[in-house]
């Protein structure tokens, strides 16, 4: 929006052209999403608190939860208004895979808060059932998905790109729309099972983000994409100003989120910014660099797959609890260890990503 005004005043004063740089609007997405979270955060706490939208926590969970009920839930609201807000004031609107990526975002944020509405609000429990929630996911996803090969305008749209090989690129065809499906509904429900420690799943996400906004900025450059030897996909780049909004919105809520939380961001923030990640990463066509760098958010997964499969066909449990989180929480570790020990493997994984920029 900001952009539009910029360039009407650069007619009168050519220092407004300064706004037409993607990385100085970037920066400014990071101040303006980090600034709203900082400034509505306490307010918005203070809201939830007097509403008495509060946690529920579960008895057969880790006792050390108990203390934790009551507190303010359903702060993810904060961070998709931060993020919407700083991607309409400094991202070029005409883009359509801004446009993509918000709807789809803020489209799983209504899931969420649907969720969140029903445990929290209405008292319970089950929240909105699983089959219930899986299909407005796969609506949503799977819209984006068929929109997004029916609109592709260069073959690399398309293909699929495999991290660490210089030329190995697979034509995916109609298969890209499987993919895409797959990658922004399991990497919304994966942020989503991650986010169970305060703030455990909120870091990682900020790591991830700015790190596809990395990804973002240098597929959208023709010279910077020639010599990666990564695919150049026109106009990508502006998908670099919403990954800086998520990365100031998150660290803005970060500062309530962080241990003991003030807020938890429930399933409104953490399944609209499970498939945001998804849905950058297939514009850009790192779906398989996603998996690394957001590693955490696959083992967690994994951990329940694995926990579910071997109760049903053998009757026994590989982990004390899954989510994994929980089954190191058992074994007595203290919360902030598990919390910053996952934020270390994150940057780990998240600098194992954006080494395949050159290691191809």
């Amino acid at each position: 929006m900001l952009l539009y005004l910029a360039e009407y005043l650069s007619q009168f004063d050519t220092g407004f052209s300064v706004f037409q740089y993607l990385t100085l609007r970037s920066i400014l997405g990071v101040i303006t999403a980090l600034g709203i979270a900082l400034i509505v955060g306490p307010s918005m706490i203070r809201k939830l608190s007097f509403k008495q939208i509060g946690q529920v926590v579960r008895d057969d969970g880790p006792q050390s939860h108990l203390s934790k009920s009551g507190t303010p839930t359903m702060g993810g609201a904060l961070i998709l208004v931060a993020i919407a807000i700083s991607t309409f004031l400094w991202a070029d609107l005409s883009s359509r895979y801004v446009w993509v990526v918000l709807v789809v975002t803020l489209a799983f944020g209504i899931i969420g808060f649907v969720d969140d509405y029903i445990k929290l609000v209405r008292q319970d429990p089950k929240g909105l059932l699983s089959r219930y929630k899986y299909f407005w996911q796969s609506i949503v996803g799977a819209g984006a998905a068929i929109f997004l090969y029916y609109t592709a305008v260069v073959p690399a749209e398309t293909e699929l790109i495999i991290p660490f090989f210089k030329d190995v690129i697979i034509p995916l065809g109609a298969w890209y729309m499987l993919l895409a499906y797959l990658v922004i509904v399991g990497s919304s429900n994966a942020v989503n099972l991650t986010d169970g420690l305060d703030g455990l799943a909120i870091l990682p996400t900020v790591m991830v983000a700015g790190a596809l906004g990395l990804f973002s900025y240098l597929t959208g450059h023709s010279e910077f994409a020639r010599y990666l030897a990564i695919p150049y996909i026109p106009g990508v780049g502006e998908l670099t100003v919403f990954c800086a909004a998520m990365v100031g919105a998150g660290l803005g809520f970060l500062w309530f989120n962080t241990y003991p939380a003030q807020v938890f961001m429930g399933d409104i923030g953490a399944l609209a910014l499970g498939a945001a990640l998804g849905c950058v990463a297939v514009l850009v066509r790192q779906e398989l660099v996603l998996l690394i760098m957001g590693g955490v958010f696959v083992i967690e997964t994994l951990s329940v797959v694995v926990q579910v499969a071997s109760y049903k066909l053998r009757g026994k449990r590989v982990f004390l609890m899954a989510p994994i989180h929980h089954h190191y929480e058992l074994k007595g570790w203290p919360e902030p260890r598990i919390i910053v020990r996952f934020w270390i493997i994150t940057v780990f994984l998240v600098l194992v990503g954006i080494a395949t920029l050159k290691i191809r």
